[in-house]
């Protein structure tokens, strides 16, 4: 046996390997963060600049632009749009050590998306966080924010009783992870959806589906089974959150929000830290996904329940609205049409040899 043979059939020899490969992508990340980094910072100080002189008026930016790209005729980043971005930038962000330590931790590209889309400061400082916590790309970003996440995790009034029913800071992550209301504009939707319909719309887009839930969300299964007794009981959606060291217990309902929901929900989760849960993981909480809700009527319902339950709303879009269907012609009128064209211009005195 040759000795590179016996080197590679080595445990040691591969864990080796194995551990300097880590090391290599580990330096290359941060040599992309470095420069990525100085970029942010070198940014943030040319829109100073162009912001101390905004009294020479427009030209001076046009100006500038094109005396940078005679002495740098291949930097890119400098065109008269981008100069704006960075003024734009370092007036929305004073402080040069936040900028350094934490804005420089995302791409210059991600930032033009948040000034674009962004006007409150909490909410830009918000998304800043998310994307460094989940290596959100900037279309990623982008959708989020289309999708109103902020509101949905932060400004929007969340029903729950999880501050009675989880210790702190448990508590606090438990309501900051839930969304409200929860959007699956990734579902083929379709009129008079069942609850197993939807659900099983879910699991088939099951990437898409724990980026909505959010982070740390693991999906375990659908229609999960829970022998109690002598009956079977399944579980619509079940989870493992790795942030909250919990099972999550999702019940999908297709209409409004009933009290006695919540009793059902109730029972599964007892079931599932009777069954389930070990010594190591905390309290399972529940989510009750309806199509609509009456707030007051679901604090009421969640008052004396024993287990952390949470009634969120969810929406799913259909392609077209509905005031636009009798406007746009049929697929098949279209494609009829179309016929009809190709046919006249075969015919077409031009087209005859």
């Amino acid at each position: 046996m040759k000795k590179t043979e016996v080197l590679h059939s080595n445990k040691e020899y591969l864990s080796i390997i194995a551990d300097i490969k880590q090391k290599i992508k580990n330096a290359q990340y941060r040599s992309i963060l470095s420069v990525n980094s100085e970029m942010v910072l070198l940014y943030w100080q040319i829109g100073n600049i162009i912001n101390s002189k905004a009294f020479w008026g427009s030209k001076f930016i046009d100006n500038l632009a094109k005396d940078i790209k005679k002495e740098f005729p291949l930097a890119k980043g400098y065109s008269v749009r981008n100069l704006k971005y960075m003024a734009k930038f370092a007036k929305i962000h004073t402080d040069t050590e936040f900028v350094q330590v934490m804005l420089a931790q995302i791409t210059w590209y991600h930032h033009i998306a948040l000034m674009d889309k962004i006007k409150d400061i909490k909410a830009y400082l918000w998304y800043v966080n998310e994307i460094i916590k989940n290596g959100w790309s900037r279309n990623i970003l982008v959708h989020q924010i289309e999708l109103g996440l902020y509101k949905r995790r932060i400004e929007n009034k969340k029903v729950s009783n999880f501050s009675k029913t989880l210790p702190y800071p448990q508590s606090e992550l438990a309501i900051e992870t839930i969304k409200d209301p929860y959007i699956f504009d990734f579902i083929d939707f379709r009129n008079r959806m069942v609850e197993r319909e939807i659900e099983n719309e879910l699991v088939k887009n099951v990437t898409k589906l724990l980026l909505e839930l959010g982070e740390g969300f693991a999906f375990i299964g659908n229609q999960y089974h829970l022998e109690i007794g002598n009956e079977d009981f399944y579980v619509d959606l079940l989870f493992y959150n790795l942030n909250l060291r919990c099972y999550v217990v999702i019940e999908l309902k297709t209409g409004e929000f009933k009290p006695e929901y919540a009793g059902k929900l109730n029972f599964y989760l007892s079931a599932v830290d009777s069954i389930l849960k070990k010594d190591c993981d905390n309290a399972s909480i529940g989510i009750l996904l309806c199509k609509t809700k009456d707030n007051i009527i679901a604090e009421y319902a969640l008052k004396d329940m024993s287990k952390p339950i949470g009634v969120s709303e969810y929406k799913i879009f259909e392609k077209l609205p509905p005031k636009y269907k009798n406007i746009f012609p049929a697929k098949k009128e279209i494609e009829q049409k179309l016929g009809l064209i190709f046919e006249q211009k075969k015919k077409s005195p031009k087209n005859t040899k």
